[in-house]
């Protein structure tokens, strides 16, 4: 299936590596010009060695930038001032007691996982809406509906990435402009695969059992009881980015495995 992801331009934050990554390697199969992102410049540098010694069609660049600031977005912006596709996906997530969450690492969660897609919506929204065509894409999480209660800093901003991309999209009413968030379930990326290999050490266990007692004793919901690998959610993100998604706006989409039990 062509995609007609050609002469688009898609910018994806937080794309060195797990689901960033597998999006920005699925959007330059397709041929789309893709920029990634990281903190890091050799985190970059490498992401790009990487894609390009895949099969793709589109070329990639990418930007150093720490995005939970006005000055890393500003960076952003200012080098690439206009995209069409912008998938907002950096995120950072740690397990802690609601009670020892202090004031500061409330702040720097809400900066880093929703800060960052404010930003960067507000820059190219207007410009995609001139131009009568864009995507702008939240990767949240199914706890931003199942809040988890070691997590619960992370299930709010997750939360707050459904919001404001269902609030974005009415904005775009008549226009070819959309904005959708997807909700990505347990998925193995870098820092879950280095976590579940800590705990089968820690166990002196092996990781499929690990895994499997993570899904029978914290996601039991889950339909596919396993982790998603990160290509499995980019499937759907480029597909979503594409023109053919044109009848898609203001949804949240769910890849999380059916750990949701309730219809939306």
């Amino acid at each position: 299936m062509d995609l007609q992801l050609s002469d688009k331009t898609a910018f994806i934050s937080g794309s060195t590596a797990g689901i960033g990554y597998a999006i920005a390697a699925g959007l330059a199969k397709e041929g789309a010009t893709v920029i990634i992102n990281s903190r890091k410049q050799e985190r970059v540098d490498e992401a790009i060695a990487q894609l390009q010694s895949e099969e793709i069609s589109g070329k990639v660049s990418g930007i150093a930038a720490d995005l939970s600031t006005a000055a890393g977005a500003a960076k952003v912006i200012e080098q690439f001032p206009s995209v069409d596709i912008l998938i907002n996906n950096v995120g950072i997530y740690e397990p802690k007691p609601f009670e020892e969450i202090t004031d500061d690492e409330w702040l720097n969660f809400y900066q880093v996982n929703v800060m960052s897609g404010v930003r960067l919506s507000r820059a190219y929204l207007s410009g995609m809406k001139q131009r009568n065509w864009g995507r702008i894409i939240f990767i949240s999480s199914e706890s931003g509906v199942h809040i988890p209660g070691p997590m619960v800093h992370y299930g709010m901003t997750k939360a707050a990435q459904i919001a404001i991309a269902r609030g974005l999209a009415e904005t775009t009413a008549g226009t070819a402009v959309t904005v959708n968030s997807v909700l990505a379930g347990p998925t193995y990326s870098e820092g879950v695969s280095e976590f579940v290999e800590q705990m089968a050490d820690s166990q002196g266990k092996d990781t499929e059992a690990v895994e499997a007692e993570f899904f029978k004793e914290t996601r039991p919901t889950s339909l596919i009881q396993r982790f998603a690998a990160p290509e499995e959610v980019a499937s759907l993100v480029v597909y979503v980015a594409s023109p053919l998604s044109a009848a898609t706006n203001g949804a949240p989409l769910r890849v999380e495995g059916g750990c949701i039990r309730a219809a939306f």
